[in-house]
């Protein structure tokens, strides 16, 4: 649906402190295509802060961040694929499962030999889908608005099955509501 306008997050660089008495912060460099664009977040663990700093930077334009929510975190090791003696150089696979609004359940994945790396590209994975998702639902609303107004109703029926498939991913409630207000 986007075509070549898909957003794309690419993790640059990872830097990840630890605070005494708990607490994290992180500062990502994370290329939005071919722009480098530096975030921050700080949270009670890695994946907080990870996901508070991403939303922070994404969920003012993307509303729909704002609804999904973490319904899991696992990690887990391949000791199949360790070099060493003693397996911690094994891959890790961390998952990050989200739920949206309307309970439907999403799975994010990555796996290398870092957990905190895999980590950062599984929140980055979750971020970018919901994005496209919502870029995507964006798209077709104001192409079936168009349709409308030309009297294309074989189109009209095409960009709202479209649009019944892709709200699967998310409400978009208050993105319907942005839009109403900037019709006035």
């Amino acid at each position: 649906m986007l075509g070549g306008n898909v957003f794309e997050l690419k993790l640059h660089r990872l830097a990840i402190e630890e605070l005494e008495g708990g607490g994290s912060v992180v500062k990502l460099e994370v290329l939005e295509g071919d722009q480098l664009v530096e975030v921050e977040g700080r949270g009670v663990g890695l994946v907080e802060a990870l996901y508070v700093g991403l939303l922070e930077r994404y969920a003012r334009e993307y509303q729909s961040l704002k609804t999904i929510q973490l319904t899991g975190f696992q990690v887990a090791a391949d000791l199949g694929t360790k070099t060493a003696q003693a397996g911690v150089d094994a891959i890790a696979r961390v998952t990050l499962d989200v739920g949206n609004s309307e309970g439907r359940l999403f799975s994010f994945s990555d796996a290398s030999r870092s957990v905190t790396s895999s980590t950062a590209r599984a929140v980055l994975a979750m971020v970018q889908y919901f994005v496209n998702a919502e870029r995507a639902f964006l798209t077709l609303y104001n192409a079936r608005r168009d349709a409308l107004a030309r009297g294309r109703e074989d189109l009209v029926a095409r960009y709202t099955a479209e649009m019944a498939a892709v709200v699967e991913s998310t409400s978009y409630a208050e993105v319907i509501a942005n839009i109403r207000k900037e019709l006035g």
